[in-house]
């Protein structure tokens, strides 16, 4: 079994909790700040009273019958991360009902939430094309990584099952907002006010897997500028400016490696300040 690092998937109750109620810096007005506070303290109040916790996020690993399938799954289940991964959700959240976590063979690299079966699935091929993304790139310990891009993988659908099962109101496209929310667990700050190193290194794998969708998809065209996700290129620039917006001096190395152009990165400190707000608020009702 993989020494799998817990802890750190662990922090994000303390963030909503102290996050709530802080002043945020943002380049917003005070008098519209303090509108939209009275507006979203309305709906999760409402929102508050009529959820219980009723439900827990359970595992299955289902059949894998090809060489790829058979690796990712052999990557899940050896770091047993679905476990690890359903367990920080059932400590942060009241669940309205049981989910499922699903690892299965999709014959591609994906994950997604279905409301219809109310389960997240991973595909067992995503972890096995991640793998292969670090090996190609040279990275000391491509199985670790290729886990961090499942890690992220996971929260980004968490994020979808969230608006789902709370109903939550959310403005912008839902996979913009979902990758938001895996940047938003994975950079809560701990008790120190310290963004973990692991939980960084988490995002940058997660957005290397969407540089190489993109290298691979080659030139894009109307139908990627149509689609409900942004481009990869988008994604993994967005999941950067939060990384370093969240910490910019201990995250310094994001602009200074040249990952992230320094026109962009004055912008992440108000972004993440935004992404962290908005998400605090609208979960603190549902947080345990």
């Amino acid at each position: 079994m993989v020494n799998w690092r817990l802890a750190p998937l662990l922090t994000m109750a303390v963030l909503v909790a102290g996050c709530s109620g802080s002043d945020q810096e943002t380049s917003s007005s005070t008098q519209s700040e303090t509108a939209a506070e009275a507006t979203t303290e309305e709906v999760v109040d409402d929102a508050a009273d009529n959820v219980a916790d009723e439900g827990d996020m359970t595992v299955t690993y289902e059949d894998a019958t090809t060489p790829e399938a058979e690796n990712g799954r052999r990557i899940l289940e050896d770091a047993e991360l679905l476990e690890v991964l359903a367990t920080s959700v059932n400590d942060m959240f009241n669940l309205p009902n049981d989910v499922g976590l699903l690892g299965s063979q999709c014959d591609e690299p994906n994950a997604f939430w279905s409301p219809a079966d109310q389960a997240v699935t991973i595909c067992y091929e995503d972890a096995d094309f991640a793998e292969t993304i670090f090996i190609e790139d040279g990275d000391p310990d491509p199985v670790d990584a290729a886990l961090n891009v499942e890690i992220g993988s996971f929260f980004h659908e968490v994020g979808h099952m969230l608006i789902d099962i709370y109903d939550l109101p959310v403005t912008g496209r839902e996979e913009d907002v979902a990758d938001q929310l895996a940047a938003f667990v994975m950079l809560a700050e701990d008790e120190n006010g310290v963004v973990d190193p692991d939980s960084v290194k988490v995002i940058r794998d997660f957005a290397k897997e969407f540089r190489a969708f993109g290298e691979q998809e080659g030139e894009v065209g109307e139908s990627q500028f149509a689609g409900g996700h942004s481009l990869n290129q988008t994604r993994m620039y967005n999941l950067l400016c939060w990384a370093y917006g969240a910490d910019p001096q201990g995250n310094a190395d994001i602009v200074d490696d040249g990952e992230l152009p320094a026109e962009r990165a004055e912008l992440c400190e108000d972004e993440y300040a935004q992404v962290e707000y908005g998400w605090a608020t609208l979960l603190e009702p549902y947080v345990k």
